[in-house]
This record gives structure tokens, sequence and C-alpha cells, in this order.
């Protein structure tokens, strides 16, 4: 009985999207109350607000911590049902969980409220713990978690910019140093003092506090402005283009969940469900739309999320497929063309994986091979009853 609570609770707050209604209640209530803690840290700040209706905010912060800490709770005691967790030992699996940045953020998120028992904290510095419950949206929000695939898979790329920039900013403080220390020592006696000058430059923020004099500093500034509108959108344009094909690539975020709760890959290793999410490539199709025609050249193995797909057969008739089902198999066994139409009868959220990866996959996995065929069977006796 515990153990059924655990992996319905897993798969209402950890599978990501999902059509179950628990689920989408769960996550608007809660994306809900992070967004209304982060306003009433704000208005709380009002003078208008600080007086008569400041127990009002208390009580607030009351229920938003019980909650917080309930949630919390929840997610380290059904981490052991992530794929990736379930051969360790369960004090283990929640250690290893408890370190996560996701799970750090839920614990710094209530900490403080906790911790102001113990100790005197500051009350601004409270406000600024509060505030970042924010970051508990990555929970909910797919392009958070595109975001930072796109920081991870471009971190040399912007290490490389914010090399040349800090590089920039030695070389326009040693100029300007060299230049302006006599003319103004108390602005430029040296470089550190001097990089504050650069830095405002760079950036092109220009606050205008700190000016050269000298015709030559006014020179090297023209060119260090020129040069910052340059250098310093370089890491603005790595993260734009990255994220922009991330999000063209992926029409939603790829995670464990969605991979682990797909029958086919129920009995996969948590070292291949890495692997299989690297490779899936995420597609929504709207209702009526096809996805795959019939004599349309098969390119893949494609697995159902969520929604409801339509099969149109050569002889006309229909079926239909449901979350955790899959098609396109037969581009494993040579098939170059489908036989049959698919076509999305709900919103349609799909896991696609190219012929070549999947054979590949196969391969090295013998026990996938088994389950999908298994599957295979079971469906092809399906139809041959409804056939018959």
């Amino acid at each position: 009985m515990a153990g059924q609570i655990k992996r319905r609770l897993y798969h209402i707050l950890e599978t990501g999207r999902t059509p179950d209604l628990a689920s989408k209640v769960t996550d608007w209530m809660i994306g809900g109350l992070i967004v209304a803690n982060i306003i009433a840290v704000c208005i709380e700040t009002l003078p208008a607000f600080q007086g008569d209706y400041s127990r009002y905010f208390t009580y607030f912060e009351w229920f938003s911590v019980a909650v917080f800490t309930i949630e919390y709770g929840l997610r380290v005691w059904v981490c052991v049902e992530h794929p990736p967790l379930q051969d360790m030992h369960p004090l283990r699996a929640r250690l290893h969980y408890a370190t996560t940045p996701l799970a750090l953020v839920d614990l710094i998120a209530i900490a403080p409220f906790y911790l102001q028992f113990l100790i005197g904290i500051d009350l601004r510095v409270m406000r600024i713990f509060r505030l970042l419950r924010f970051m508990k949206l990555a929970h909910f929000s797919p392009a958070l978690v595109s975001l930072g695939r796109v920081l991870m898979a471009e971190r040399r790329a912007l290490a490389a910019a914010l090399l040349i920039m800090v590089g920039m900013l030695l070389v326009s403080s040693a100029l300007i140093y060299a230049v302006e220390a006599e003319a103004q020592p108390e602005a430029f006696g040296s470089i550190p003092h001097a990089m504050w000058w650069a830095l405002a430059t760079l950036t092109t923020v220009g606050y205008g506090d700190i000016v050269p004099l000298t015709p030559v500093g006014k020179i090297i500034g023209g060119i260090v402005m020129l040069l910052g509108l340059g250098m310093f959108a370089l890491p603005i344009g790595i993260i734009a283009t990255g994220f922009a094909h991330e999000i063209h690539l992926r029409d939603f975020a790829v995670t464990w969940g969605m991979v682990a709760r797909v029958p086919v890959f129920r009995h996969v290793d948590g070292q291949t469900i890495a692997r299989i999410v690297g490779l899936l490539e995420a597609r929504s199709v709207r209702p009526g739309g096809v996805i795959v025609a019939q004599d349309e050249e098969l390119r893949g193995l494609y697995l159902i999320s969520s929604g409801e797909v339509e099969i149109e057969g050569e002889n006309g008739m229909r079926s239909v497929l449901r979350s955790g089902d899959f098609f396109g198999e037969n581009a494993l066994f040579g098939a170059e063309t489908g036989r049959s139409t698919f076509r999305a009868l709900t919103q349609v959220d799909l896991l696609f994986l190219g012929a070549y990866e999947l054979s590949e996959l196969i391969r090295d996995n013998p026990q996938l091979a088994e389950e999908m065929n298994a599957l295979i069977r079971v469906r092809q006796a399906e139809l041959a009853n409804k056939s018959s």
C-alpha cells in the first residue's frame, strides 16, 4: 500500500508534463503559491503595508512554509522511485537527491524560516532568501530546463567569452592608468582603481562619474566603447543562439520521468535511460495533425508521452494508441515506408528516436529488444482479434 502511494506521489510530483489531472493541479497550485510569495515579499516592503497588514503577511508566510516543507518532504520520500536511484539503498538515494540543485533550492526556500528561531537573522536577509523561492519554478518550467541545458552545452564557449572580456578589462584598465594616472590620481591612481571606469565603459553603461581628461585618454575611451559593444554582446549571442536551437529541436523538455514512465523502458537501468534522454527528440502535434502518413518514409520510433493517436490501416480499420504506446518500430526492421496513417486525436507529446540510434540501443541492450518484441507481439495479437 505504501509503495503504491509512493509511486503515485512520484508521478504527481516528479514526472514532468503529464495529462494526469492531479499532477496538473499540483503544479499549478505550487507554481501559483511561488509567484504569490514573490509578490508578497515585494509588497511587504511598501510603507503602507508595514502596519496593520503585517500580520497577514506573517500568516501567509507560515502557510507557504508549511506547504513548501510538506512538498520538500514528499519529494525526498518519493525520490527512490527515480530510475537512476532505484538500485541504491533508500537512505543513500535520499542523501544523493538532497544534494541535487533543485533539492537544494527547495531546502533554501524553507531553511531560513526555521533557522531564525535558532539564530537571529535580519529581516532584510530573510526577504532575500524568500525571493530565492522563485527558483523553485524550475520544477514546472520546461523553458528553464532548456536554458539550463543550453548553459551546460555552451559552457566552453561562454568560458572563452568570459576570458576574453576579463582580458579586455585588464588591458583597458592598464592603458587608461598609464595615460590618466597623473591627471586624475584619485580616479586612475592604480589599475584596480581604473577597473571601475573600464567596466562601466566596456558595458556601455557610462555612469559619467569618472571620465578621461587627456586627449589620448578620450581616444582610448572611444576605442574601449566600440570594443565593448561587440565583446559584451558575445555571451548574449551564444546563449540566444543555443536557446533558439534547443527550442527548435525540442518543443518540450525531455525529462527522466517522461522516459521512465514509457513501458518499453521500465526495466532499463539508469545509465541507459540517461543515454536515451540525450538521444530523444521531443515533438508536439495538435489535434488532427498527421504524424506519419501511409507510404511515408519511416525515420524512427515514436513514443507517446501524452495524448491519443489514431491508426488507420490499409483496410480502413482504426485503432487508438495512448500514453506509453509506441509506433514506427518497422523502421528498425528495414521497412522503408509505413502501411498505416498515424493521426493525433488530441494534443500529443511525442518522443522520437531515430532508426540508427534505436538500432544502436537495441544492439547494446538485449533486454530492451526483448521488451519491445513482447509489446509488439501483444499489439499484433490485439489487432488480429479486432480484425477477426
